[in-house]
């Protein structure tokens, strides 16, 4: 166990703020950092639903995979890696996997209300953001606690596992996504954790490509 597990980890209601983030260790932030660009994405969604036009399409495509390949590389990878190391996560890794199916039909709505040209997006990007937001904040409860108590090099070592199994098509845009409106402490602790020459390929091409599809979404 290091020094760091014994920083407070905060509610939900305070971690999606500034002074959520910072009062996690170090360690927590990639994580963290997903979970702060799903709530922001899908605040955006529902800021664009009344008036899609349609050019927002590959923007929801890409995000759309990064949600599904977080929870299935949970399910698949991280929650079984964490049940190996700590014994009283196994009944609560059932309780997530139930939310991530509910997270899929919400998704499955906002694809099937654009390829209907937006009919019916501002109810379904609705009900996406609050399943969204609902299961994010059920899923710190629960696991901040469980990495706090691995300790930094166990978990690290957790997350490397789950980081590795996403897809060439989300790996591509993991980074600049995570980093959008990251503050730079952040940044550099996650930095940290990614080689170098990856980390430059981010912070270059791969931001150039991500900005570009982000002008589908933001007016």
């Amino acid at each position: 166990m290091t020094d760091r597990q014994e920083a407070p980890v905060p509610t939900p209601k305070s971690f999606s703020s500034e002074h959520g983030l910072e009062s996690l260790p170090p360690h927590f932030h990639g994580f963290a950092l997903m979970h702060i660009a799903m709530r922001r994405d899908a605040a955006r969604l529902r800021a664009a639903a009344p008036t899609w036009k349609g050019s927002g399409a590959e923007w929801w495509q890409k995000f759309r995979e990064v949600v599904e390949w977080h929870h299935i590389s949970e399910d698949d990878v991280l929650w079984p890696g964490l049940r190996r190391r700590d014994a009283d996560f196994d009944a609560q890794a059932r309780e997530l996997h139930e939310d991530h199916e509910e997270l899929d039909a919400a998704m499955a709505a906002v694809s099937t209300a654009i390829d209907r040209r937006g009919e019916d997006l501002v109810r379904a990007a609705s009900t996406f953001e609050g399943v969204l937001r609902d299961h994010l904040r059920d899923e710190e409860r629960i696991v901040f606690p469980v990495f706090d108590r691995l300790g930094e090099r166990a978990y690290l070592a957790e997350e490397r596992k789950l980081i590795s199994s996403a897809p060439m098509r989300v790996m591509t845009y993991l980074q600049p996504w995570m980093f959008d409106g990251a503050s730079s402490r952040s940044v550099a602790y996650v930095s940290e954790t990614i080689p170098p020459p990856v980390r430059l390929i981010g912070a270059t091409l791969l931001k150039r490509r991500y900005e570009r599809t982000l002008k589908g979404i933001l007016k």
